[in-house]
């Protein structure tokens, strides 16, 4: 009889230990913490920032016509034309689309291998990372519907950063223009995930330093996507495995968030596969999936 209650009170604590342990692999811990931090925020704190926790999902999982073989992946919002331009990964193209997700045009993209993220740039250029050759390449958007990438500017990665090239489909996977810093964001997908900081000069093309951000409060388990807004400062990190958008601080420290699991911010059914994610200069979320879904959140004040 001892034996047997031995045995039950050891298999409760394994399933306690499994559970902890699983909680904190998935962040889940960390998420409640940051759920329980957002009711303690004050309405000017919130007003500050972008404040994940008002916006709510107006398209859903709306297919992309003409690149569900080309499986999207990076997204960012165009000013000049208020359009979004998305990147695709298994077949090389920049498409730009209209705010409501209809493709507009598609341009193929020679001279990358592996494009996986994309940045718009205040003077009209874009940037992309190609992440099985660990590059970053700057180019102008082409009168053609075609453009060779392999003459564009570029400055290696890999060089120092060798550990992108250590495992395959698990280095760069996101990028954004921080405006206020004249700098680009860019996200190590796993192993570890990581965000570093190149500062660049859009007048001379000149690449500055290279540093590592402080990503030890990033309570995600992958990155897939950046996005950067110039109003609050604040970073915005998309994560396919924690399924989640996570709203970053200046300090790289968590504000807010949004669930993509069903349910959540009116999202019918969970978002399997966010791999891009801008922000237009209303404050409009908007969230590319492979392999061409598309999404879009707004706060509750955009609506009517």
């Amino acid at each position: 009889m001892l034996a047997r209650k031995n045995f039950f009170y050891f298999g409760a604590a394994l399933v306690v230990l499994c559970l902890v342990t699983v909680s904190h692999y998935l962040h889940y811990d960390d998420r409640l913490l940051l759920l329980f931090k957002e009711q303690l925020t004050s309405q000017q704190e919130q007003k500050s920032s972008i404040w994940l926790s008002d916006y709510q999902a107006v398209i859903q999982a709306k297919p992309i016509a003409r690149l569900k073989k080309a499986e999207t992946s990076g997204l960012t919002w165009h000013a000049p034309s208020n359009t979004l331009f998305t990147i695709t990964g298994k077949i090389p193209k920049l498409a730009q689309l209209s705010l409501t997700g209809e493709l507009m045009r598609e341009i193929d993209l020679q001279g990358v291998s592996d494009p996986e993220g994309i940045a718009a740039l205040p003077d009209g250029r874009f940037a992309l990372v190609d992440e099985r050759r660990g590059t970053l390449v700057i180019f102008s958007l082409p009168q053609e519907n075609n453009i060779d990438l392999s003459q564009a500017l570029q400055f290696n990665l890999a060089e120092p950063l060798p550990e992108l090239m250590l495992s395959s489909n698990k280095g760069l996977e996101g990028i954004a223009w921080d405006s206020l810093h004249s700098r680009f964001i860019l996200a190590k997908e796993r192993n570890p995930h990581t965000l570093y900081a190149l500062e660049f000069d859009l007048e001379s093309n000149q690449f500055g330093t290279l540093t590592a951000l402080p990503a030890d409060s990033l309570i995600v388990r992958d990155i897939s996507g950046l996005s950067f807004n110039q109003r609050t400062g604040h970073l915005l990190v998309l994560s396919d495995d924690s399924s989640m958008l996570l709203e970053l601080d200046e300090h790289f420290k968590p504000v807010s968030f949004i669930s993509f699991l069903r349910g959540f911010n009116g999202l019918d059914n969970s978002i399997k596969q966010g791999e891009g994610v801008t922000m237009d200069g209303q404050g409009t979320i908007y969230i590319v999936g492979e392999p061409n879904l598309f999404y879009v959140f707004k706060k509750s004040s955009q609506q009517g």
